[in-house]
């Protein structure tokens, strides 16, 4: 991601380079009175940025970029020095880049008025916290708890006895339905719903008979949850998602799984339910996970794989198979994951006759 040009840039008041290292940390080299009046990628044009180098394939952008400072690991710092004059050295660049654009944006962001917007319902029973923000057209319901410091942008439905921890933002269209509970220091991104039903209906004389979906979500600590993602309740259990856990947008995760903490999972990615998937997973775009199934901590799932049976030990696990009949399909997946043994016994045959 270094260098990346799709990087958005962010501009707030001028800093001096030696102010910023003192307020974030890291090795100032260079000239420390350079003024930073935003953060942006290498190759951008404004003069004043401050950008970053961890990837090395942006290496090459280091000799023309106009840059006043680069984030950069010791082993760039002569580098860095060279071509900009100044540069802020830090063992990890990407981590060190990343914390220093949550503190340029917590400069640049208004801070939230604590209080209940006049078109905000609060229903009786309900605790908002005096120092939380209830902002426009907001609902919250019969003892629901907003906690200290949240925030509610715009829109949010809080249904009955529902939670929002200290310090958690939800934006604008979220909804948190009765009984869910999310952590502190949350983000919950626009459009998201939490806590509708699951999808579970029992056939009956060819048509469906819907099983009310009596549990609930639980959330933890930490999370953060992308834009119109779905967390559905559980049947009779919660649905649970782990302290620490990251979703991207799109995301369809159903009644009674469980996440365990800081697993990531990235765009459109579907989760059956009752699926239980460990700590410290990464889980790339669209993968399929399908229901029952137990993964293991510390695994690691390509895109647009199809996750079809438990993963009981960590590693790396990618993979997809065309559409078929699903009898042929079944045969041929089944000798698909014998083509290696196949392959051995034909070579020891090959020789055996040579």
């Amino acid at each position: 991601m270094a260098g990346d040009p799709r990087l958005p840039a962010a501009s707030v008041a001028a800093m001096r380079l030696d102010a910023l290292v003192a307020q974030t940390g890291g090795e100032l080299a260079g000239d420390g009175s350079r003024l930073i009046e935003r953060l942006g990628p290498l190759d951008d044009d404004a003069p004043a940025t401050l950008s970053f180098l961890a990837n090395p394939r942006y290496r090459h952008q280091l000799a023309g970029t106009r840059a006043a400072a680069v984030i950069v690991a010791p082993a760039l710092r002569d580098e860095a020095l060279a071509a900009c004059g100044a540069a802020i050295v830090a063992p990890d660049p990407y981590l060190h880049f990343a914390r220093l654009t949550q503190f340029w944006a917590a400069r640049s962001r208004p801070a939230p008025r604590p209080g209940v917007h006049p078109s905000a319902v609060v229903e009786p029973g309900a605790r908002v916290d005096p120092s939380a923000s209830v902002g426009p057209l907001c609902v919250v319901g019969e003892g629901a708890e907003v906690a200290a410091g949240a925030v509610l942008v715009s829109q949010v439905h809080l249904g009955r006895d529902a939670v929002v921890g200290a310090g958690t933002r939800l934006g604008p269209r979220v909804v948190l339905a009765d009984g869910c509970r999310i952590g502190e220091r949350g983000i919950v991104h626009g459009g998201v719903v939490i806590g509708a039903d699951g999808f579970g209906f029992a056939p009956t004389d060819g048509r469906w008979e819907k099983i009310e979906q009596l549990g609930a979500v639980r959330i933890g600590d930490d999370v953060e949850i992308g834009a119109n993602t779905c967390i559905d309740r559980g049947a009779l259990g919660d649905t649970v998602v782990e302290d620490g856990v990251k979703l991207d947008n799109l995301i369809q995760i159903g009644h009674n799984v469980r996440i365990g903490r800081h697993t990531a999972m990235a765009g459109c990615t579907g989760v059956a339910g009752s699926t239980r998937i460990g700590a410290h997973c990464a889980i790339g775009g669209a993968a399929i996970i399908l229901g029952h199934l137990e993964i293991a901590d510390h695994v690691t799932i390509s895109a647009a794989t199809v996750v079809s049976h438990s993963i009981h030990q960590r590693g790396h696990y990618s993979g997809f198979f065309p559409m078929d009949d699903n009898a042929r399909w079944e045969k041929n997946a089944a000798t698909l994951r014998q083509l290696h043994t196949l392959r051995d016994r034909l070579r020891a045959l090959e020789k055996k006759l040579a």
